[in-house]
Parts: C-alpha cells; structure tokens; sequence
C-alpha cells in the first residue's frame, strides 16, 4: 500500500525584495518609493526608498517678496521718480530691475527644488545646493545610523504637518538634519524600519 502522507520536498523559493513603483510629480516635496529617480552616488543594487524635499509651504516667504519686487517699477512709476530723467532711462531701469527680479526667482526656486534629502535600502544622502556651480554631498549607511527623532514645533508645522528630522549616526559626518520635511513622523518611522532590516 502506497503511502501517501510522506513528505514532499520543497525548495525554497528566493523572493526578491519588493519596492513598489509610485508615479510622483517632479515637484513633491515626499516621494515614497519614487521611480526614475537616480544621482550621481547611486549604486547599481541602490533603490530610492524616499526623496524629500523641505515642506512647499516653506517657499511662501521668496514668493511674495518676489510679487512684492515685481510691483517696484508701478509704483516708481505711479510717483513719478524718474520722470525728470529721458523716457530710455525709465525703461533700462524697469528692464533691470525685472532681470534682478527674474534671477532672484530662479535662485530661490532652484535652492528649493535641489536640496535633497534622499533615504534609500542602503544609506541616507544629504544633498545641499548652494549655487550652480557648487553643491555638497553627505551620506552615511543605515548600520551607521544609532537614533533617528523629529520635532515640530510652532503652529505653521503642526497645521500643515511639518518638521525636522535628526538623525544621529556613527560615520564622520555625526548628524544628519532634514529641515522642515513634510510628515516627519513617517520619515522617522521609515528609517528606522530601513535600519532593523539592516
């Protein structure tokens, strides 16, 4: 009689692990598990577990300075300031001070969208843009990593939910400050998921 409750071999089935792929705009200051996504350090088996951005609420403070700087040339305008002078002045003024203007958008802006923070399966990466000619770049591994904490204080932060993450660690660079990132509660909590997986 056969028998049939022996035991069948079962090979082991190696599963890869699994990032799912999320479709953000090139603008979100929380992408979680963002596609497409690489820089200048990454590694080949490197995946981009988070890119941050500080908060977009942030940007407030350049933007209406920047409404309030394009405004400048109507006023001067209005109380006639430059009318003693020939019209060709006026106007190379105005066009000067619109370039001034333009260059200081673009600056803020760019200061904005290239300061990074980027988490990943391997390392946490800090990327400071100072100008277009300039940038620093801090990184550290997760088993390097040895507390990760948030704070947000004040009502703005709450409101729009908001803060810094800190993060101490054991490489030459002893810590890491994510300023004002969207949901740092979540960011904590995803480092240091990275970190007991490590």
């Amino acid at each position: 009689m056969p028998d049939i409750f022996t035991s069948i071999p079962i090979t082991p089935k190696v599963v890869e692990p699994h990032f799912p792929k999320r479709h953000h705009s090139r603008f979100s200051a929380f992408m979680h598990y963002p596609d497409k996504i690489n820089f200048e350090t990454k590694e080949k088996d490197e995946k981009v577990v988070l890119l941050l951005r500080q908060h977009p609420i942030v940007n407030v403070g350049w933007i209406l300075l920047a409404l309030l700087m394009l405004t400048v040339p109507t006023i001067i305008g209005m109380l006639g300031i430059f009318s003693s002078f020939p019209s060709k002045f006026g106007l190379i003024i105005d066009l000067t001070w619109y370039l001034i203007t333009l260059a200081f958008i673009m600056e803020s802006f760019l200061d904005w969208f290239f300061n990074v923070y980027i988490v990943t399966n391997l390392r946490i990466v800090d990327i400071d843009f100072v100008n277009l000619i300039y940038k620093n770049v801090s990184d550290a591994n997760l088993d390097k990593i040895q507390d990760v904490s948030y704070n947000m204080g004040g009502v703005a932060r709450t409101i729009f939910n908001y803060g810094d993450v800190v993060i101490q660690t054991a490489a030459e660079i002893s810590e890491f400050d994510f300023a004002a990132v969207p949901n740092p509660a979540k960011v904590a909590k995803v480092i240091e998921d990275l970190m007991t997986k490590k």
